[in-house]
């Protein structure tokens, strides 16, 4: 996402959409070039392993899948762009260097809303 707020590359946002799109996916999460590029790093530092409760990953997904068909729509408004690629960094950021997931957060408070 970086990338792309530094260059407005509408290619990128595809590569993004196309990644979200997988990942948002229960059958094709695997195939996820972001996600196994992550899991190589992951093995090649030797990092420990840590299993992941897979439904509000995915519903993050279906979230930041959202985000960029929004940024695709409203590529010619750099503002709007810039706004909606923004919080998407800013939650990947929060993810990567707090541990915290905001899509899984909001999943978790409406499964308990729910009752589930």
């Amino acid at each position: 996402m970086a990338i792309y707020l530094l260059t407005s590359n509408p290619w990128v946002i595809l590569f993004l959409l196309f990644d979200f799109s997988l990942r948002a996916s229960s059958d094709l999460a695997y195939l996820s070039p972001l996600a196994a590029t992550s899991g190589l790093i992951t093995r090649a530092a030797k990092l420990p392993i840590k299993p992941v409760y897979m439904p509000p990953k995915r519903f993050a997904a279906r979230i930041g899948l959202l985000f960029v068909l929004a940024i695709i729509i409203l590529h010619r408004s750099e503002l709007a762009t810039i706004a909606l690629g923004s919080i998407i960094a800013l939650f990947a950021a929060l993810e990567s260097l707090a541990g915290f997931c905001a899509g899984c957060w909001v999943y978790t408070a409406f499964t308990r809303l729910r009752g589930r």
